[in-house]
This record gives C-alpha cells, structure tokens and sequence, in this order.
C-alpha cells in the first residue's frame, strides 16, 4: 500500500507539481469536500466517460443534480454503474465528496469484487477555498457554510483511516495550487504485457530438475550460456523468442539453486519472463523467516540452498529478492494468452487482487480430500469459454491435452515423465524425458489426463441423463434424458467411429408460411426474416436434392491416424446426418474419397490450408443411393397405385359420361387428382437416377467446415463457396458437383425480385428449392444468434412432402396452420452445437468434449417435430 503526501516546495517556496500513480485498471475514488475541485481535476486528467459524477446520477434519477433527497437512488445507480465498468475492464473514476467511510466502504467492496485496485485521491483544499467557489455557483451559492464545515471535519477524520479502510494507493494534494499543478500518469498493471507477441515457448514445471531444463532449452533452440564455474546463467534463442515459465521451479527436484540460477539469467537479460507457483511462494516466506512447513520438497531446497549459500554468499539474497518479484500471472499476445500456474478463469484475467493471486498459485479445490489425502481441485477448465489461451502447469498429468482453449503443461518430469514446452503461436509440444524419477508421486498420474485420445476413453456419464452443453454461440443447451436414450442407441450401434465424427450437422427451419395463392413457401418470407433481424447481404445456394453427407478427408491414412488416433488403413471418413456411414462397403468409402482428396492436392489447398485434413458438409447424390428402401415403401407405392388405378376410373366416367350420366364434375375432379398423381411421380422421379459402384454418383459440397488449427464455420460464404469452386474445378472424375448461388440484398427490391426468379426458374428446372444463408456466416441479431439457413422449397418438390394433391386450396389453408417455432430453435440449438463441436475440434480439445457436442446434436434430432418441416 502506498501513500503519496505533500510535494516539496521548490526554491521559490511553491510546491512542485508532481505526478499521481494510477494503475490503468483501477477504481479511483476522489475525496473532497464540495468546492474542493474534484470535478474539474477529473474533467482535466481522466476521460469523460471514465468519470462517474454522483450529482450526473442524482439529475438522471430526479432531474436536478442538486436533489439531496434523490441521493440514495443516485448512489444506487453510481454503483451500477461503477460495477458494469468494472466488470468489463474499464478505468472508472468516482467524482463525490467520499468524506464518509460508509460510502468510500461501499467503493471498495465493488473494487474487490471485480479485483481490481481502490485508489483514493483527496484533494485537501481548505474550508474557505471552497466556500468561496460554492458562492459563485448558481446552483450552490445559497450552500449552508456548516455543510463545508462538516464535509471539512469528516475529511481530517478521513485522512487517518484511508489506508486501513482497504485503498492501495492513497495520494494526497493539499492546497488549491497543488492540486492545480499535479499530473495524472497511468501505469500499466504489472500482469499486462499485451504488447508482447512473442513468439513464446511456454516450460511447465520444472521443479529442479535443471539438468532436463537446459535440455529441453537446446531442443527448443535456445543456446545456454555458463558461467566460470560451468554452470548455466542464461540462454538466448537466435530467432528472438521469448522463454515464460508457469512457476515451480524450485523443490522436489535435485538442483533448485540451479534453476534458479539460469531462469533468472534468462530473465534478467530479456530472454524470459516467469510466473509465481506456489512453491516459490512457500519458499519466498520461508526466506523471509516466516513459519512454513518444510513438505513437499521444501526441505531438500533449504538444504541446496545452504550449500550453494557456501560458495555464493549473496545468491540466497538475490533469489529471495528475484522470487518477491515474481507476479500471480501474465497476459500477453494482444490478451490472447494467459500465462499462470495453476490456471485462471476468464473474470480474473488481467486483475489484481489476493483473491487472483490465490487462484493462480494454488487454483481452487471442492473442500474435499481424496484418498491420498490430497485436496479435490475444482475443475475450472471443464467450464473454460473465454478467448485468451490459458496456459498453466501445477497439478501433474501424463501428457498435455487441450481442454476449453486450456493446457496444463506440468507432465511430471520430477516424478520421473517428462519436461514440456508449447511453442506459440505454434501450439507445438516439445519436450524431453525426466533422467529419473526424482521424487516419488504421492498418488499415480493416469487418473489426471483431461482427455484426448491420449487421456481417459469416452465415458457413459459423459452423455447419458439430462445433460446441458455449454455453447459459446447460443449459450447453454439443455437435451433430456429420454432423447439422450434415443441417441445413444444409434450412436452405440450404427454410427461410425467416433474418433472421426467430428460434426453432425443441424436441422433447416424452412421459411415462414407463404399466403401468395398456390404457395406454401415462398421466397419473398425468407428475405424479409432476414430483414427484420438486420441481415441486408444474403446469399441462396442452389439446394441439391439428395442426402445430407460429411466427408473428412485426410492426407493419407497416417494424418488420420496420428491426428485423429485411428488403428486402420481409412483416410478419412463419409457419413449421414446421424453419424451412420453412408457406404456400406468401406473400399467404396475409400475411392470416393480417393477422387476428393485428388481435387483437393490439384487445387492447392493443403498448402494454402495449413492442414493435412478438412472436414466437408455437402449433399450426396442422387436422392435414391441412399433413399432406395424409401422410394419403394412410400413414393413408389403411391405412384404405382395411381398408374393402377386412374385410368380405368377416369375410363369408367368418360363411357358414364357418353351414355348422358351426369358425371362432368366427378370426371373433372378425378383428372385433377391423376394430373396431382402424375405430378407426384414426376417429382420424386428427377432426383433418382441408376448408378455402378461411383459411376452416377455425385458429390456437392457447400461448406468448408475445419481444418488443422481452425474451425471455417465463420467464413463469410462467398469466399466459402470459392474454396469449393477451385475444389470442383480441379475434379477430373466427373464426381463433383457445383452448387449455383446469387446474392441478394434484402432492402433492395431489385435484388429481391430477381432472387425470386432465380427460385422460380430454379424449381421451373426439376431443382428441390434454395437454402437461403446470411453472406456473413455465424450472424448476431437484436434477439441473439439469427438463423444460419433458411430453406425455401420449390412448388413441385413439395408435392413429394404433403402429398399429390396438397396444392388444392382447402389442403393449403389448411397445411398453413404449420408451426415453425420448435423447428425453429431446434434448428438454432444444433446449429450452436455444432460451431462449439468445430471449435473445440479446432483448438485440440479431447475427444470426449468434441463428442460431448456433436452426440448432443443427435440427441436433439429425436425431439418430436413435424417431420415434413
């Protein structure tokens, strides 16, 4: 805590001005009394929108900012107001007297809430001063003079109190012209170095094991260098880079002084920045004769140390002092990753409070011991959803996993594993192996992997019950224990190896319901959905009519088993919408994606991509390769018996009707429905076509879903229908498929009309309809997450859906009385579920969290909807 008095007078007996400390995210809380001059201090240092005025929030509750009897509601909205800054990082300043330490009480309790540092400027300014300036203010002459006397006792009382009352900095001006001469100078907080972008090769826990440290350095690149004696004291990387250490690097291990020797060389000479872990911590007290207990390594470094204190008097003082330096965490890369030891939720990134630095040394536990008498962690990553990577080390496990955009890089090397870096932004693990066990474990490693196909396998628990997914798009996803039954039924039986089910993809609300005559969807419904949730760019996508297909697609069958942990020959995978495989004979599987991985290595996207794998959404055609056994039970069916039927009935009315029966509206009405019949067959007809092996078969993909490293659900579609382009362009087997698009611009109605000719002409062709998509993939609107496609089916291809005469007006009135709501946020649900499978596919995560997603979006399908929706 630091208090800041008077300046010095300077030599013609004024006081220098001088400059006020304040961190760059803090509270700063003004004391004065009124006519002290805090408002136009404030006004002068600080940005409008970072000062929080009590008379501002006493007019905005009663229209008169001088209103005392508004001040409770006023200071009700100031702490509103002052927590929602806080809460978001920003700078906030509170300009009122604060001469009371009830209220100052209540300021600091919102700075420690949101963890971040009270700072109490006061601005002493004397009685008359004041009184002086509050008379030549219109809306304060006629202040009571006791008033000022009050606020100027409470202030003198103030004074002595402030840094008890919980305020880490406290600068005091005394005097009008010390107030008008001093400087406000923001610091940036210790843990802040955004600015730093690396690259960064991140160490986990080292725990004394010096001689694997400088291994793993040369491995890395760095070039170590020693001292007289032959001991390491730094090491430089040619190329730049900057070594961090996640703290703990002392204990356990055989040479604790000589780690501490080399990491802070390195440190001390820009090569290395490190964090605090709790053993430094311990060890930092113990240095400064505090009552630790010696455990868990602590004494061995004590001993090191005294025989190092042997040969080097002064190390022991300059490791204690190197150790006090140390801070709870760092950000870096722009706020993109998060160094600490033992891990970090996304509120605590970037503050500073004793409750942060708790967190990040020690982590958090459930208040319950296991039965090696060590205390259950909570596991904060599980529920990890924020941007910045959080790297850490602390609790030891066999290998580092992914976990939520989390790693733990402490994989035990003083128990005998090994010492591992992460290189960024490479997100590369490097590592060596312990020379030996150093330190015997007090309980075994295996039960700590977070998960990957490296850590635990895929567990009943993970999806059986009511679950609730958490999603970063459309945030938490509930599905029922009935519908995860259902699923898990056909994800245990039919589906495909999870390893390489990476994506299901969602359900399609269609279009509002069309009132035009004739219609029962229409384009103009989907364009003005769009509209009314902001959309103006929109881009419809020829909607190919045949079943829904996901290729992954890897480089060789090695890719697939070194980056999806496959035992087999297979180079990918082809599957339905439910995880089954689409091809019962895998050579089958195999040739077809042969063709695709031939288009995509004469397109250049391995390369370009970055990636030995993409994953692909697209439509397999024709309709009857997959949907055979359908055709014959249900279309077929209905055809065949109007062929039968038909022509003797409408035979039998036109004799009736030649021998003078009056049977012309019955003849009529039966032409109409063997023309509704014809109608029928013709239009499940044009999406069935004879195919050999791949001969006839044809693939259309849409989207571009992942790669190595990155989920491309967000790419704009233009550019995502560019990528396919060059792919079908490249296919010289005859087996892709373009999809024709148009973008619309939905608050133009030239662009709305020719979008509803291009339907028209579309359909007019045999074409099932359009998928309607925002041109900005993954779109927010004022009600959240908007729809990601809308699909608006063509006239004739309905008539397969609702049956051969659903076009008569008294079956569209009718079929117009359809609710969308639950398909609706069905479609919105698993869509979201999706984009987190893809996400967590993308950044490393095990598979048993990518799996947690994509079985959830099966589970959801069994919901009950209208199915012809």
């Amino acid at each position: 805590m630091t208090t800041v008095r008077s300046a010095p007078f300077d030599g013609g007996g004024r006081r220098e001005g001088r400059t006020l400390a304040v961190t760059d995210l803090s509270l700063v809380v003004l004391v004065g009394s009124t006519g002290s001059g805090k408002s136009t201090f404030a006004r002068r240092h600080f940005k409008p929108t970072e000062v929080i005025s009590s008379d501002f929030c006493r007019g905005l509750v009663s229209d008169d900012e001088n209103d005392q009897s508004a001040s409770s509601d006023a200071f009700d909205v100031l702490h509103y107001i002052v927590g929602k800054r806080l809460a978001a990082g920003r700078l906030t300043v509170v300009d009122a007297t604060n001469v009371q330490s009830e209220s100052r009480g209540q300021l600091v309790r919102l700075a420690r809430e949101h963890d971040v540092l009270p700072i109490a400027i006061v601005l002493d300014v004397p009685e008359a001063v004041c009184a002086e300036r509050n008379a030549t203010r219109r809306d304060r002459a006629d202040l009571p003079r006791h008033v000022i006397a009050r606020q100027q006792r409470e202030l003198r009382r103030s004074l002595r109190s402030l840094e008890r009352e919980g305020f880490r900095k406290v600068h005091i001006l005394r005097g009008a012209e010390e107030v008008a001469a001093a400087e406000v100078e923001l610091e940036r907080r210790f843990n802040d170095l955004r600015h730093l972008t690396g690259p960064f090769d991140i160490i986990g826990d080292v725990h004394g094991c010096r001689a694997e440290l400088v291994a793993l350095l040369v491995r890395l690149g760095y070039e170590p260098r020693y001292d007289e004696a032959g001991r390491p004291v730094g090491a430089a990387h040619p190329k730049g880079r900057t070594a961090v250490f996640v703290g703990d690097l002392v204990d356990r291990g055989p040479d604790s002084p000589g780690v501490l020797r080399l990491v802070m060389g390195m440190v001390a000479d820009g090569d290395a920045l490190c964090v605090s872990g709790n053993h430094e911590n311990k060890l930092g007290r113990h240095l400064k004769g505090r009552q630790v207990k010696h455990s868990h390594g602590l004494a061995e470094t004590i001993e090191q140390l005294a025989a190092v204190h042997q040969e080097e008097p002064g190390f022991t003082a300059r490791a204690q002092e190197f150790i006090g330096s140390l801070v709870s965490h760092y950000v870096l890369d722009g706020g993109g990753l998060v160094v600490c030891h033992a891990g970090l939720p996304e509120k605590y990134h970037g503050r500073t409070s004793g409750r942060v630095r708790s967190f990040a040394l020690y982590g958090d536990t459930t208040g319950e011991t296991d039965e090696y008498g060590l205390p259950v962690r909570y596991p904060w990553a599980e529920e990890y959803h924020g941007r910045a990577t959080v790297v850490y080390g602390h609790t030891p496990v066999p290998h580092a996993s992914w976990l939520n955009n989390t790693i733990c890089l402490d994989t035990a090397c003083v128990f005998g594993g090994k010492l591992t870096a992460l290189r960024w932004p490479e997100r590369e693990l490097v590592d060596v192996p312990a020379e030996r066990v150093w330190y015997e474990p007090v309980r075994p490693l295996a039960g700590e992997a977070p998960g990957g196909h490296d850590g635990r396998p895929l567990d009943l628990a993970d999806v059986s019950g009511r679950r609730v997914v958490e999603t970063a798009h459309h945030g938490r996803v509930a599905v029922r224990a009935e519908n995860a039954a259902a699923a898990l039924e056909v994800m245990s039986r039919f589906a495909i190896d999870p390893r390489l089910l990476a994506y299901l993809p969602p359900t399609m609300a269609p279009c509002a319901t069309s009132e035009r005559d004739g219609y029962l969807e229409h384009p103009a419904e989907a364009f003005a959905a769009y509209r009314a949730d902001g959309v103006r760019q929109v881009v419809c996508e020829e909607k190919h009519m045949g079943s829904r297909a996901v290729a992954l697609v890897c480089r060789d069958a090695e890719t697939a088993r070194k980056r999806f942990g496959t035992g087999g020959d297979e180079t990918g995978a082809l599957y339905t919408r439910t995880g089954r495989p689409f091809f019962d004979d895998p050579a089958m599987t195999e040739r077809l994606l042969g063709r695709l991985r031939g288009s995509v290595e004469a397109a250049g996207l391995w390369d370009e991509l970055g990636s030995d794998w993409l994953l692909l959404d697209a439509e397999l055609l024709p309709w009857s390769l997959k949907a055979s056994g359908l055709l014959r039970r249900q279309y077929a069916a209905v055809g065949a018996a109007s062929r039968a039927v038909f022509p003797g009935a409408l035979a039998a009315l036109g004799d009736a009707a030649a021998r003078g029966v009056d049977v012309e509206e019955l003849l009529a009405r039966q032409r109409e429905r063997a023309a509704d019949a014809s109608a029928f067959t013709e239009a499940y007809r044009r999406y069935c076509w004879p195919t050999v092996d791949l001969d006839g078969v044809r693939f259309a993909p849409f989207q571009l879903l992942a790669v190595e490293g990155r989920s491309l659900a967000a790419l704009p579609h233009d550019e995502q229908l560019a990528l396919i382009d060059r792919l079908v362009d490249h296919d010289g087997t005859g087996l892709l498929a373009r999809t024709r698009r148009l973008i619309v611009d939905t608050e133009d109605e030239a662009s709305l009309d020719a979008g509803i000719r291009w339907w028209l002409d579309l359909t007019a062709e045999g074409g099932e309809g359009m998928v309607v998509k925002p041109l900005q993939a993954s779109v927010r609107g004022p009600k959240g997450l908007v729809q990601p496609g809308i699909k608006c089916r063509g006239r004739e291809y309905l008539r397969i859906i609702y049956g051969p005469e659903y076009t008569r007006p008294g079956n569209l009135a009718r079929l117009r009385s359809r609710s969308l709501g639950h398909k609706r946020s069905l479609a919105l649900r698993e869509y979201a579920l999706g984009l987190e499978a893809l996400d967590r596919l993308a950044t490393g995560e095990p598979l048993w969290r990518v799996h947690e997603a994509v079985f959830a979006v099966l589970a959801l399908e069994s919901e009950p909807v209208d199915p012809r929706l």
